[in-house]
């Protein structure tokens, strides 16, 4: 059976007005068209899970244009300007890619970035284990640089990454910022794949799923003669 996949580096560099009606409708054949607020789409590559059958659309935020990634960003000031953040706290690794954009936006100086990354001055205490669907492996942390306690301590803050799917990376960080004391005001992504990370999200605070913004949606998808249909 056709997988329906293909390379991606043409992917995520440009929004679209005009779609053909094929591609708009499963089944998807290589791309999956996700609707922005302002109706515009941006046509995201389906890449195959280890499962063989499943797949997911995919959104690399450092490989996007600066195009694709300043209008995501708006989007997302959009929704974050009400709770009023005084700092935006990125994940990593894709989330740093909007941090800054969605940062300037909101008229902040600075973001803070995490790390997965340990250098020899970290503290494992400022530290939380993280798994991910799309990232293999055991024994990943992010980390927060000591140096940058005091930006936190009793901040209203944003934390931001490129998707949420299963909540976990989500619920990692909420675990870290109450460790150094800053108060998390909102989550927020370019992407929700699926809807599982609400589950996941009450589980750890009823509050949480609320708090959540996105500028698009995607579903997992599941394998057929055709091509690929939401699961």
């Amino acid at each position: 059976m056709q997988d329906f996949t293909e390379p991606t580096t043409h992917y995520w560099q440009a929004f679209e007005d005009e779609v053909e009606r094929e591609r708009l409708t499963p089944p998807f054949r290589l791309g999956y068209p996700a609707r922005l607020p302002d109706g515009r789409i941006l046509m995201l590559p389906i890449r195959r899970r280890e499962e063989g059958s499943r797949a997911v659309a995919s959104f690399i935020a450092n490989h996007a244009s600066f195009a694709v990634i300043d209008g995501l960003a708006a989007h997302m000031a959009a929704a974050l300007g009400p709770l009023d953040p005084e700092l935006i706290v990125g994940l990593p690794t894709l989330g740093l890619a909007l941090a800054p954009p969605l940062a300037r936006l909101l008229g902040e100086p600075n973001f803070v970035p995490l790390g997965t990354s340990r250098k020899f001055w970290y503290d494992e205490a400022l530290s939380e284990p993280v798994t991910s669907i799309t990232t293999t492996g055991a024994g990943r942390r992010i980390f927060v640089d000591p140096n940058l306690l005091p930006r936190l301590a009793g901040k209203r803050v944003v934390v931001v990454d490129d998707t949420i799917s299963s909540g976990t990376t989500a619920v990692t960080a909420l675990r870290l910022m109450r460790r150094v004391g800053a108060e998390v005001v909102g989550l927020s992504f370019a992407m929700s794949q699926g809807e599982h990370w609400r589950e996941t999200l009450a589980a750890f605070a009823a509050q949480w799923p609320a708090k959540v913004s996105y500028v698009f949606t995607s579903p997992h998808l599941r394998l057929t003669p055709d091509g690929w249909e939401p699961a």
